[in-house]
């Protein structure tokens, strides 16, 4: 059950809201536990909960701590804790699927410019997958489309051709059963393949496994601010240097550049290095084909990379250089995306009413317990490399964030993107982050600090470089220093939340953190629609109050269309009124004006509501700006450089395309406007609004999704 809480000057009580079919048939099938013979272990939602609640609790020291934590969790999963998917999915579930994980989405480790590097991180991505885990890679580390491969003595058919790999083992491994595989590639705008990258997925049914972005750089934006040219380059060795006659010296041939890997590559005093510049073009140019691609087929997605990287609290140890397959957590290679959301509909109290508000004490005890039972995920993580594990126990990172805040603000009568809805959404991120960085305190007085805080550093020139105050408080190269110092009082996001309680950083200096990230915020698609009874994705409004969402279901040819309604719509018709029905201009069936969705919202209010939440979220935000099918591209083609100009680490937009793609969430309106005409394998021609019911091949479809399945080439292959 989802709840909402209506309430009197005298009395409380919780209104049940039944979950609606969709949500309890996506909780069925992906989260409620069975048995080998597909008998239900967990009867019910609360069951699920009771399973997770026991695991997690177990991990505690002595069986008195072992029930008063189970009490403590059970009570915050029912107050609005909800662990990722992996985590509800498979906690306590050993018995019966033992090589699966607890984790969400991983990171690959580099891959080196290698025929056996590069095959060999397939094998690892095999074995990611198979154990339900998504994974993010990147891409730019490999010789361009053409280049010459002394070896072989041929020339290299570039990054894209061994991204094709990639995509058909997560196909393969994904089609077996069980998660849908997901995958990031990330790419560099400075790779010589950067075009063919952007223009990947226009081919039908290519790399279809993968989220595609962009590693933005500051130096990049700027050039197309100034309207410079923009280099493309990537490393040479001093074979080729010898071999091409290249001069290291000209700035014509040669630009030094931060890489990820320096293998046989010219390294210089400051770490960069040499790379051919392959050809120049105009950055204002590619920033118009990054941006004309992403209005018309949602991709690429935006990293602003040096953001990342100036803000990662393991600033000295990390380069991030990609995601996990959603985009809100940048991760170091073997990264693990430990992830869990706060409800925020749980907590709004008289809703709908002039005297609604949000339960600020509830939520930060909620806060504080959700903390110990994502940092008691660590030890039962169940990730399939050693690398991996090794990662994820050193730094015990993880990542809380929430779900429901557009639905929450509609309940407290805020319009999502107005001023208030910032305050709000400001504070409740704050606020997170607060009783977060509590908890990591006290869990390391209790428990200890994770590995990385007591392990000693050395001081080296770039860290002084990167953080000149260390070189005021006295500390020279090659002195010894503790990560908990560098994390506690160096790191630029640790320094902001000295501001609001300098007392407790001036303590985990000394003592260290128990995890060394803290928040994120995930899309939450399936889990808010399924544990959430739709209650708004993540940070986003509702996308829309009645709409259609595409599903995988095993044995059927094509997706499935079902309807599904906003959580908030449904609280609203419990507690006010039954009639209320979105667009209405029925009297008795309007709802108020603060009922809005998606398209309701500005590029420019998108990105205000992220940022206002990105200053307190140690990692990053996933967030999309839904944008309407008819949004004029001038007003659009701005939003990223807004974005760049807010501080963002990331961004990605969403506009329905048909021609392009189906994608998941469809609005009613957009169907019955659009007309699809397409050829069955018999010759017979269809020509059909996308959503009319075609009869094919024994199953009815409808002809939206009939059509991408046959244009992206996945019918029946669930």
């Amino acid at each position: 059950m989802s709840t909402v809480t209506q309430s009197n000057k005298e009395t409380s009580e919780r209104i049940d809201i039944p979950l609606q079919p969709a949500s309890e048939d996506i909780w069925q099938r992906k989260y409620q536990l069975k048995n080998n013979h597909g008998e239900a272990v967990d009867l019910c939602v609360e069951g699920t909960f009771t399973r997770v609640a026991r695991t997690l609790a177990d991990i505690e020291a002595t069986p008195e701590k072992q029930q008063y934590w189970y009490e403590k969790f059970l009570w915050a999963l029912k107050k609005g804790a909800v662990p990722a998917g992996r985590i509800i999915s498979n906690a306590g579930a050993q018995e019966y699927k033992p090589a699966t994980s607890t984790i969400n989405c991983t990171v690959s480790g580099k891959i080196h410019d290698s025929m056996d590097d590069i095959l060999q991180k397939v094998h690892e991505a095999g074995m990611t997958l198979k154990s339900g885990a998504g994974i993010g890679y990147e891409f730019s580390t490999l010789r361009p489309n053409a280049a010459y491969v002394s070896g072989s003595g041929a020339f290299t058919s570039g990054p894209l051709s061994f991204m094709d790999i990639y995509d058909k083992v997560c196909f393969t491994i994904s089609s077996a059963g069980g998660r849908r595989g997901a995958q990031m590639a990330t790419f560099d705008v400075g790779h010589p393949d950067v075009l063919d990258f952007i223009r990947a997925k226009r081919e039908d049914g290519r790399l279809r496994q993968f989220n595609l972005s962009l590693l933005i750089t500051r130096e990049f934006m700027e050039a197309v601010k100034n309207d410079a040219p923009w280099p493309l380059a990537f490393p040479v060795t001093e074979e080729e240097v010898t071999t091409h006659s290249i001069d290291l010296q000209d700035t014509d041939q040669v630009i030094w550049r931060d890489w990820p890997i320096k293998d046989n590559y010219i390294e210089n005093e400051a770490g960069k290095v040499a790379c051919r510049i392959y050809k120049t073009i105009d950055a204002g140019k590619l920033w118009n084909v990054i941006m004309t691609s992403t209005y018309e087929y949602a991709e690429p997605g935006f990293i602003l990379i040096d953001e990342y990287n100036e803000m990662n609290n393991n600033w000295f140890c990390e380069n991030i250089r990609t995601t996990n397959p959603c985009g809100e957590q940048g991760l170091p290679e073997y990264g693990a995306c430990l992830l869990g959301s706060i409800n925020l509909t749980h907590l709004v109290k008289e809703p709908f009413t002039d005297n609604a508000s949000f339960d600020w004490e509830t939520y930060r005890d909620v806060v504080k317990i959700f903390s110990r039972m994502l940092d008691n995920v660590v030890e039962i993580n169940g990730l399939p490399l050693e690398k991996q594990r090794i990662e994820i126990e050193n730094k015990r990172r993880h990542g809380m964030g929430y779900l429901g805040l557009g639905s929450a603000l509609t309940m407290m009568g805020v319009r999502y993107g107005s001023d208030e809805s910032l305050e709000f959404t400001e504070k409740v991120t704050r606020e997170l982050a607060m009783a977060g960085w509590e908890t990591a305190l006290d869990l390391a007085k209790e428990k200890g600090p994770a590995p990385i805080m007591e392990r000693d550093f050395a001081v080296t020139s770039e860290m002084l470089s990167r953080r000149p105050e260390m070189k005021k408080d006295g500390w020279e190269v090659g002195a010894s220093i503790k990560g908990k110092v560098l994390h506690a009082k160096y790191s630029r996001y640790m320094q902001m939340v000295a501001k609001e309680n300098p007392e407790l950083v001036a303590e985990l200096e000394k003592v260290g953190a128990r995890f060394t990230h803290h928040s994120s915020i995930a899309p939450t698609g399936t889990i808010a629609l399924s544990i959430g009874n739709n209650a708004s994705n993540g940070i986003e409004p509702s996308f829309a109050h009645h709409y259609s969402r595409n599903i995988i279901r095993e044995g059927k040819k094509s997706k499935e269309n079902v309807d599904v309604w906003s959580f908030e719509l449904l609280a609203y018709r419990e507690l006010i009124n039954k009639n209320a029905m979105p667009f209405s201009e029925e009297e008795g069936e309007k709802l108020p004006e603060y009922f809005i969705s998606a398209d309701d919202v500005t590029p420019k209010q998108h990105v205000d509501i992220q940022a206002a939440a990105q200053k307190w979220i140690d990692s990053s935000i996933s967030k999309t700006a839904n944008i309407p099918t008819d949004f004029p591209y001038d007003e659009f083609k701005d939003i990223y450089l807004y974005a760049y100009e807010k501080n963002l680490k990331g961004c990605t937009t969403f506009r329905f395309n048909p021609e392009a793609f189906q994608g998941v969430l469809v609005k009613a309106s957009d169907l019955e406007n659009t007309t699809y005409r397409f050829s069955l394998d018999d010759g017979t021609v269809i020509e059909a609004k996308g959503n009319e019911e075609i009869d094919y091949d024994g199953e009815m479809h409808t002809a939206a999704n009939l059509y991408d399945a046959l244009k992206e080439g996945y019918y029946g292959k669930f």
